[in-house]
């Protein structure tokens, strides 16, 4: 049968080559090349001399999620239908063109779910650059995330292994902090912007720090927008390097991004979950003047270590001392001295008026609250009302019931 129309991609479940068509084809169809597999149709491709390339190319496009045999699984429905085909190219398709992120050890694509369109972000790392170091982590990153459920982390689905290659498939959200950072008219964020995702970024640490998990890899690029709007959910992501770390014990071997290293890790004096504190730091630092604290073509090392950094008039002129102050207290080489994550959010330049209005509403749009607690919301009301600032809408509805 002749057909004129076009099969998508994405409809390709598999392809079926011509050495095991002798086994599987008998009948009159037998001189076709390969076959393609739907979910309800097969189809038998003649292509001649040409075949082998059609096959071929074909094949390529689907990969990388080609004939991978299952490792781990995620939510149940995909786990049962994943011990029973044994093939990750059955359950989603990668798009090679769509790359969303890189690092050290994998690349991220953006892919989709073939059975219900759901988008996906994929991690694709190839074991055989840094085998051990790979293997190690990529299970880390899967056996971590799989412990965590919070609106603040990422959320994995699951986990496909092959010889050479690990996939990691995870939630896909729109982009990153960095990226808002870069875009924004004047290459930084204003403080209102900041406050809504500092405090997100807090909400988030507290969960993994009372689980006893320090992310160890924080920076911008690490914090997910989950989509366009001006104050969206945001969402730490990339947990390679993340530990279990007891309320009093310490680790050794170093972690991280250079320019986001606490002076506790470059020194090898060990470290504790404090040090995502010192990269909160950093990350304000960078959101609020859009540069790094510490210069990175001189020794950044020596830097860090003697917390050597200034604010620049130039750049801090209209920042408040307050935004200042709790950046001054984050960025304390002395672990001791440096915040915690409560004291952090109790600072002053979190314990604001718009910054709870945000807050709620996003927390109303979202369905949930989880940033904000409702003993706090008579102490902002009686504050709006000594200091005759009006709620926003939502917030006076909220109010009457």
């Amino acid at each position: 049968m002749n057909i004129s129309s076009e099969l998508p991609l994405s409809e390709v479940l598999h392809v079926r080559g011509s050495s095991q068509l002798a086994v599987t084809v008998q009948s009159d169809d037998a001189g076709h090349s390969f076959e393609l597999l739907t979910s309800s149709v097969v189809y038998c491709v003649f292509a001649n001399t040409e075949g082998a390339a059609w096959e071929s190319a074909i094949r390529l496009a689907l990969m990388p999620l080609q004939s991978i045999g299952l490792s781990t699984a995620g939510p149940a429905d995909d786990r049962a239908i994943s011990e029973e085909i044994q093939d990750i190219s059955l359950l989603y398709q990668v798009f090679s063109d769509e790359v969303l992120g890189s690092g050290q050890f994998g690349v991220v694509y953006g892919g989709t779910h073939r059975q219900t369109g759901r988008p996906v972000a994929i991690k694709v790392i190839d074991k055989t650059r840094f085998p051990a170091k790979q293997e190690r982590q990529s299970k880390n990153e899967v056996a971590i995330l799989q412990s965590l459920s919070h609106p603040g982390v990422i959320v994995l689905e699951g986990m496909f292994e092959t010889p050479e290659r690990t996939f990691v498939i995870m939630e896909k959200l729109h982009s990153d902090m960095l990226e808002m950072i870069l875009s924004n008219e004047n290459g930084r964020l204003p403080e209102r912007t900041t406050r809504f995702f500092v405090m997100q970024i807090l909400e988030a640490l507290r969960y993994l720090h009372t689980r006893h998990i320090a992310h160890c890899d924080l920076k911008p690029e690490n914090v997910l927008l989950a989509s366009p709007d001006p104050f969206p959910q945001v969402k730490l992501c990339d947990f390679g390097f993340a530990r279990i770390i007891g309320e009093k014990s310490f680790r050794r071997s170093v972690v991280g991004t250079p320019a986001y290293l606490a002076p506790e890790v470059i020194s090898s004096h060990g470290y504790n979950r404090s040090l995502d504190m010192w990269a909160l730091g950093v990350i304000l630092y960078v959101s609020l003047s859009g540069t790094f604290p510490f210069n990175e073509d001189e020794d950044i090392h020596q830097q860090i270590t003697n917390a050597a950094f200034m604010y620049p008039r130039h750049l801090w002129a209209l920042i408040s001392l307050e935004a200042v102050s709790l950046i001054n207290n984050l960025l304390q080489v002395v672990v001791r001295r440096r915040f915690s994550v409560g004291k952090a959010m109790g600072h002053p330049w979190l314990q604001n008026f718009q910054l709870w209005c945000d807050l709620r509403q996003f927390e109303q749009r979202l369905g949930c609250r989880y940033l904000t607690h409702d003993s706090d919301d008579e102490h902002w009301r009686c504050h709006a009302q000594e200091k005759g600032l009006s709620l926003p809408p939502h917030l006076q509805t909220e109010q009457g019931h």
